[in-house]
Parts: C-alpha cells; sequence; structure tokens
C-alpha cells in the first residue's frame, strides 16, 4: 500500500475543507492548503478557520504550507503542486467551489467558470504532475427533484435543476474523463446538506441560529414540508478520510461515487424547531414561497459508502443541533 504523504486540499480554508485539513494533520500527512478567501461571504471567516488549522499543526507538529490562489490560474496551482513532491506519495481532496443554489441562478456564468473551469485546471494540473490520486467533492443537488427515495448512486442524475447542480454533475463526468483516459484512482463525494461548527454563514441552520440570536424572523420557504438528509460534519470527514484510503490502497484505476448523508429525512418545519429548543427561543417565521432551484427532498441511499468505505454515520439532528449551538454561542456566530 502507498500512503499519501502529501495532501493537497483545494478550499481548505472553508467549512468542510478546514476541519479536514486539520484531520489530515493529525494523521502526520504533509497538508498543501489552497484557497483563494474570496468575498462569496466574510473572508474573515475563512481567516479564523486557518488559524484553528495552523493552532492544530503547531500542536501535532504538522507541516501546512498555504497557498493563497485561484483554482482557475495555471500557475497559482503549478506552486501549490510543487510543494507535494513526489508524485507518487500524494493525492489533491478538491472541494473548492463557487456554492449555493440560489446564487447560482443569479449569476450562472460565474459558477461554471469556477465549478468547470477551476476542476478542470485541477485535472489537468494532477495529469502534468504525474498525481493520479484524487477526490472530488460533488452535491447531493444532482439528483434534482428525483422521486425514488434514498436516492441511490446508481439513479439517473439527468435533470438537474439550478446552474449549480449542473456544474457538479459535469465536474463527475469530467472526472470519469480523466479516469478513464489518465488511467486515475478516483472517487466523486455527494455531499447532504453537511453541518456543523464553522458551517457557513449562508447555510440554513447557521443563518437561521444568527436571526433566532437577534430575536429576528426567519425566511421560511414553503409550508415546511420540504425535507434535507443533515449530515454532521464529522460524519462527512469519516467519508472523505475512507475515500483517500480507498484510492490510496487502488493498484488499478478506479472511479466511484458515493453518498455521503446520514441517511435519515428531515422537514424544515422539524429542523427548525430543533434549533429553536437548543437556542431557547421561540421561532419567528417569515413565511415565503419556494424558491426556483430547491429541491423537495433529499435523502441518501449510503449502502454503497457503507459496503465500500465502512462509512458509519453517527450523529443524528437531535444530537448535532445542539453541538452546532453550542459553537455557535462559543464564537459569538462569527460572520
Amino acid at each position: 500500500m502507498s500512503v499519501s504523504s502529501s495532501v493537497l486540499v483545494t478550499g481548505g480554508a472553508g467549512f468542510i475543507g478546514s476541519h479536514l485539513c486539520e484531520a489530515l494533520l493529525r494523521q502526520g500527512r504533509r497538508v498543501v492548503l489552497l484557497d483563494n478567501f474570496c468575498d462569496f461571504y466574510d473572508p474573515a471567516i475563512k481567516e479564523e478557520n486557518l488559524r484553528e488549522i495552523e493552532r492544530t499543526a503547531r500542536a501535532c507538529g504538522g507541516e501546512l504550507l498555504v497557498h493563497r490562489g485561484d483554482i482557475r490560474s495555471a500557475e497559482d496551482l503549478r506552486r501549490a503542486f510543487g510543494d507535494l513532491g513526489d508524485a507518487a506519495g500524494a493525492a489533491v481532496i478538491h472541494l473548492a467551489a463557487m456554492a449555493g443554489v440560489r446564487p447560482s441562478i443569479e449569476n450562472p456564468l460565474l459558477y461554471q467558470d469556477v465549478n468547470l473551469n477551476g476542476t478542470l485546471q485541477i485535472l489537468e494540473a494532477c495529469r502534468n504532475s504525474g498525481i493520479d490520486r484524487l477526490l472530488f467533492a460533488s452535491s447531493s443537488s444532482v439528483y434534482g427533484n428525483n422521486e425514488k427515495v434514498p436516492f441511490s448512486e446508481s439513479d439517473v442524475v439527468d435533470h438537474p435543476i439550478s446552474p449549480y447542480a449542473a456544474t457538479k454533475k459535469a465536474g463527475e463526468l469530467f472526472c470519469f474523463n480523466y479516469h478513464h483516459l489518465y488511467r486515475f484512482k478516483l472517487v466523486c463525494l455527494r455531499f447532504f446538506t453537511v453541518y456543523g461548527p464553522r458551517q457557513r454563514p449562508d447555510l440554513a441552520i447557521h443563518k437561521f441560529a444568527r436571526l433566532m440570536a437577534a430575536g429576528r424572523p426567519l425566511p421560511f420557504f414553503g409550508d415546511g414540508s420540504t425535507r434535507r438528509d443533515y449530515t454532521y460534519v464529522t460524519d462527512t470527514l469519516q467519508g472523505i478520510l475512507a475515500s483517500l484510503e480507498l484510492v490510496e490502497q487502488a493498484e488499478e484505476p478506479l472511479y466511484e461515487i458515493f453518498n455521503l448523508g446520514e441517511s435519515q429525512t428531515v422537514s424544515l418545519r422539524e429542523m427548525v424547531e430543533e434549533l429553536a429548543g437548543a437556542m431557547g427561543v421561540e421561532p419567528l417565521l417569515d413565511r415565503r414561497p419556494m424558491q426556483p432551484g430547491d429541491v423537495l427532498c433529499t435523502y441518501a441511499d449510503i449502502s454503497c459508502a457503507k459496503k465500500r468505505l465502512g462509512y458509519a454515520p453517527k450523529l443524528k439532528i437531535d444530537e448535532g443541533i445542539p453541538l452546532f449551538v453550542q459553537w455557535f454561542k462559543g464564537t459569538q456566530g462569527r460572520g
């Protein structure tokens, strides 16, 4: 078995990326972090995430190399990839992307540029560097309004209903191209509504917590019956790290797709009730119509991830929400 001594994490200062970088450092790996610290949300949040990663690196004696750059820039990628060292002992975990369904409807050209052009630049940088082990962060949004639940990796996903979802599906297809043409060992991970400490401030749980703390009404779309498969970040991390181990151990080219969800589905109404209870408030609702691009339900079939990765999510929402609120109150909900 060849284990990656160096791992490049794109989007490494973000929500999932910062937790992942810390986990990799604790494993004794050299971590190369690439992030552009853009203003999609307050860059100060990512700066604080980076300080947390640096504290972890010092505490465990790990090697952390930080690059402030853009995945669309071949020169920025050349510098970051240069810190990975021996290609035979390196891997890439590609998390960086423009995120969010509603913003992608407002600015589809930006999402196409970052998520597609950027992903192709990453794939080319891997090919040119001789690195054949890659994880790609996809999304449950590729399933669209799939009528069959739970969602399985074998389901047809030809009808994404937002530009964001379309870019993630296209990213999976480009990944398959490079697996087929250049014998990459490659795994695409479909994340399902990840939440927890450091969650992006634009995502519902974090946004609602801030509004509740301020005594302000929550934008409540539809009748509250839309459902999501909320996944606590530590469970998502377990799936990412197991996927990394899978590509490291693979002796032949590999292309697989895995759902990383909690395999439960919770309504918007239930989520608000859980969050309000943990916050100790009575929520105020600003009822609004459903938004274009929003799916009615996400629900992960994780049987494949269980079998191939040993994936075993542990935290249900009634345990995860209080942990999030504990973090939120401890940081005054930064952002």
